[in-house]
């Protein structure tokens, strides 16, 4: 398995301290319908020892989910897989939310130390917080409202029907990744991938090796499932490991240092091992550290720098 990140701002100084702390592999969000924009970030990131390896967030897809697309934000998918090929970028991280992205009600929950986590409580909802993404437009989130889950299946079945012989062509793999929270009805609008069974099911609607699954672990322990256990159940279909975790249930819970939540991290790595998983794993969200105030909630540095040695030293200790 290879050390990921995604780095917020992708700065040079970032960018050379990932690398000091072992990482191999960068994230990138959507870059845009210009292969340019994707190749000199490519090179950038080479120029560092490391690889550009996921394209994951701000993806065109939302009309998509809704089932309103006019075959524009298809097109713009198909065109991103085949420009990822072009430049061996091997893996296209998404999710089926609808309205939203991952959304939490508090930025500041204290942690260890007096550092400050992300948070939610579903009694506090009406106060949600979208992070890092700007507020849906307002045909669409009616939209969205009116949705059913039925619909939402329908919609991702079209779209895998769509991409995947797209992406078996190009040899890059659709990861999954979970609602965040994992609730089946959000805000007014519904979710599906908020269970094992629903992963179970996105593996069944379309059998191949580009339908893959992004193992958010924090979202899942929000599932309150055995995370052992679930990666052996979902391992031949893990590809990329959000490694995290939470404290609390899928209705009311807080974030954590890698290091003091309630899950097994170390049997979760055995477990990564044991299913073959050698992908990309990133740390996904961290603490807020002391002098980080004015960062993205999240997304900011010193805290993913304990969290790359953790997760490096869990990858050796388990090697």
């Amino acid at each position: 398995m290879r050390l990921a990140t995604v780095l917020t701002p992708m700065s040079d100084e970032n960018l050379q301290l990932a690398a000091q702390c072992g990482v191999t592999d960068v994230v990138h969000r959507y870059p845009g319908n210009d292969i340019a924009t994707l190749r000199a970030a490519k090179q950038r990131i080479a120029a560092f020892g490391m690889s550009l390896s996921v394209v994951e967030g701000y993806l065109p897809i939302e009309n998509i989910k809704l089932g309103c697309d006019d075959g524009r934000e298809l097109e713009l998918l198909k065109t991103l897989i085949r420009q990822m090929a072009e430049l061996d970028i091997r893996l296209l991280c998404y999710n089926f939310m609808t309205g939203t992205d991952w959304v939490r009600t508090r930025v500041n929950a204290p942690e260890r130390g007096g550092a400050k986590v992300t948070a939610f409580a579903l009694s506090e909802v009406d106060a949600a917080m979208r992070l890092g993404y700007k507020p849906a437009d307002s045909r669409l989130d009616e939209l969205a409202r009116k949705l059913t889950p039925a619909g939402l299946w329908d919609q991702l079945e079209r779209l895998l029907n769509a991409l995947l012989p797209v992406a078996e062509e190009c040899g890059v793999t659709l990861a999954m990744h979970p609602d965040d929270p994992p609730l089946p009805e959000l805000l007014g609008k519904p979710r599906i991938m908020h269970s094992i069974e629903g992963f179970e099911r996105l593996i069944r609607l379309a059998p191949s090796p580009a339908n893959a699954i992004c193992f958010c672990q924090g979202t899942f322990a929000a599932m309150g499932v055995d995370i052992p256990a679930t990666i052996r159940l979902l391992g031949p279909h893990i590809k990329y490991v959000h490694f995290r975790d939470v404290r609390g249930s899928r209705e009311s819970f807080a974030e954590t240092f890698h290091d003091n939540g309630p899950t097994d991290m170390a049997a979760a790595m055995r477990a990564y091992r044991e299913v073959g998983f050698n992908g990309p794993m990133r740390p996904d969200h961290v603490p807020q550290m002391v002098g980080e105030d004015d960062g993205e909630p999240g997304y900011t540095m010193l805290g993913r720098l304990f969290a790359y040695g953790y997760i490096r030293g869990l990858m050796h200790a388990t090697a």
